[in-house]
């Protein structure tokens, strides 16, 4: 590995003692190469075991990898942490600017550990890190916050803004860290774990070089993939309609979850599809640093001032298939302006959308079934398709104002064990559901998968690959989401956008590290991607998951899927394979 490449430097800030220092890794990204790995590593080394998740001893780890700032698509940054939301492995990816901000600050990795007294926000420039008073920002919504930081601390070149809204304050357990203005570390609650630690927001910036070992040979491997990526078909759909496109398909196939999964459809799916939303709506497409496809969808959304006739403001508000599920068809919300009015709510209070979608259906089949009344709702009625309630829910959330409140703040795991309604209550490892009811596959990625997110072995791809063939049977799925999660986890230590795995093949990147000084087989990076996962599961049964006792929501097992109805002995006989090459590795 080249030795003056930054990217083997940490980063190291202690909150508690406002100091920060510096210490070069090589041997650690020789490894694991970035990303996943290192991160994983540096958690293992941080984390005591059985620490409190918003205690001063949960860290937080920031890790890139040696790919970002040289090729297309490696644009993300990996966040690893202890969830506050489950109690386990914390793990989540953000793109926008993070990820090259970090490598051109001279950093392949960031570890922020203790808590402040104050609130603060740190600013980062290259060896540069200063603490700042972050009182002024507290109680401020997130969108507000980084209009205050621009200001605050001007400056040109590249840049990027973390931050946490009133809901990361408030310790919600879900709680997301907003990127700059429209991508997240939406998952899993590390916003929680900065408003624990009173870390409202960090300014990464540097003006750092990164090094390529062959100029000519980097730019020719440079064109190719950049070609690759505008002619693929797969890719310039998220161009043109982001994944907001997979509402309609999924609705078709029945596989979208609808009003808490009592439906695989939704009627009204046609108003607050991709293209419905682009047609009438769509203001703005953004990329990522050094993407070209643009998936980020912006809509506009032109409405009056209440006290002003004749005057209009305009918001841009980000959508994709995610949210449009979460918020729009699991809450039975067919209203585009009233979906994108309750997407940007939730965007200011700086929460994770998925999470507070679940959250917010449970609550309303809660409350038909008069499991809870208006004395815990006070005195709110929620009702599929109400939006104007679910935003003052939403409000009420954050606040706390009241018992339920402070447990619908902790995910829908813990509401349903308080109040009742376990049976409905969609959460897989104490995690919210993901929009998918594709059939075994999508929901044993949800059971199994090192974050219980659909992003860690593809389940419902394989539902959808398979429908109409030949069924996998248990142990199929089992090797096949295996093989797929450990895959990505090369992906995810690389820090490649997981939209462009159909370009990243292995001898793809093979070239691109030895581009960035590294030696890597085939043989080798897969044998790495299988003991990353193997260690992220380490972690995770040291902090007391198991596999043997995982909960199946009923609710799964009662929806008809593409496949009819799911078997929870075909799951759990999935599971038992799934274990065995986790432990065979």
């Amino acid at each position: 590995m080249l030795n003056r490449d930054p990217l083997q430097r940490v980063l190291y800030i202690d909150l508690t003692k406002r100091r920060f220092w510096i210490e070069y890794r090589p041997e650690l990204f020789e490894k694991y190469i970035g990303g996943t790995g290192v991160a994983n590593v540096l958690l293992r080394e941080e984390c005591p075991e059985r620490t409190d998740p918003l205690g001063p001893e949960n860290p937080v780890i920031f890790s890139v990898g040696p790919l970002v700032g040289l090729f297309p698509m490696a644009s993300k940054t990996v966040a690893m942490f202890k969830s506050p939301h489950t109690g386990n492995l914390g793990e989540s990816h953000a793109g926008g600017r993070s990820a090259v901000c970090i490598r051109q600050a001279g950093y392949g990795a960031i570890v922020i550990k203790g808590v402040s007294p104050i609130p603060v926000y740190i600013t980062i420039f290259n060896d540069q890190v200063q603490f700042h008073d972050g009182r002024a920002l507290w109680g401020m919504r997130s969108n507000l916050t980084a209009r205050a930081l621009r200001e605050k601390e001007p400056g040109s070149g590249i840049r990027s803004i973390l931050r946490i809204g009133v809901g990361g304050e408030r310790l919600v357990t879900y709680a997301c860290l907003i990127s700059e203005t429209y991508r997240h570390f939406g998952r899993l609650g590390l916003g929680a774990v900065f408003g624990s630690k009173k870390l409202k927001a960090i300014v990464i910036s540097g003006k750092r070089s990164l090094p390529v070992t062959d100029k000519k040979v980097y730019k020719k491997i440079y064109d190719e993939i950049f070609h690759q990526i505008l002619t693929n078909p797969s890719l310039k759909k998220y161009h043109d309609l982001g994944t907001a496109l997979n509402i309609l398909p999924l609705n078709k196939l029945k596989a979208l979850p609808t009003k808490n999964l009592q439906n695989p459809c939704f009627e009204e799916a046609g108003k607050i599809s991709g293209e419905h939303l682009a047609e009438n709506y769509l203001g703005r497409r953004l990329a990522c640093a050094h993407c070209p496809i643009a998936c980020i969808h912006l809509a506009a959304l032109r409405e009056l001032y209440e006290d002003e006739p004749y005057f209009y403001k305009t918001t841009f508000i980000s959508y994709d298939y995610e949210l449009i599920y979460a918020l729009g068809t699991m809450l039975g919300v067919s209203n585009p302006q009233g979906l994108l009015r309750l997407l940007d709510e939730i965007e200011v209070l700086g929460l994770d959308a998925i999470s507070t979608g679940v959250v917010l259906a449970w609550t309303t089949e809660a409350f038909q079934k008069g499991l809870i009344t208006e004395k815990e709702t006070s005195g709110l009625e929620p009702k599929w398709g109400d939006y104007e309630t679910y935003m003052e829910i939403v409000k009420n959330i954050v606040l706390q104002v009241n018992d339920f409140y402070q447990a619908l703040a902790k995910g829908v795991e813990y509401a349903s064990e308080r109040y009742g309604g376990k049976e409905f209550a969609l959460a897989f490892g104490k995690n919210e559901m993901p929009g998918y009811h594709t059939g075994h596959g999508g929901h044993l990625t949800f059971l199994t998968g090192a974050r219980h997110s659909h992003l860690d072995s593809a389940g419902y791809s394989f539902d959808q690959k398979f429908l109409g063939k030949e069924p996998l049977t248990p142990r199929d799925y089992a090797e096949k989401l295996f093989a797929e999660e450990s895959y990505r986890q090369i992906l995810s230590s690389l820090v490649i956008c997981f939209f462009a795995r159909g370009v990243y093949d292995y001898p793809t990147i093979i070239n691109t590290l030895k581009i960035a000084g590294f030696d890597f087989s085939e043989e080798e990076l897969k044998k790495l991607g299988k003991n990353i996962l193997k260690e992220k599961y380490q972690f995770k049964f040291r902090e007391g998951f198991s596999l043997d006792n995982i909960r199946i929501p009923k609710r799964i097992l009662e929806t008809l899927s593409p496949y009819g109805q799911l078997k929870e002995e075909f799951l759990r006989e999935a599971i038992i394979h799934y274990k065995e090459l986790i432990n065979v590795i």
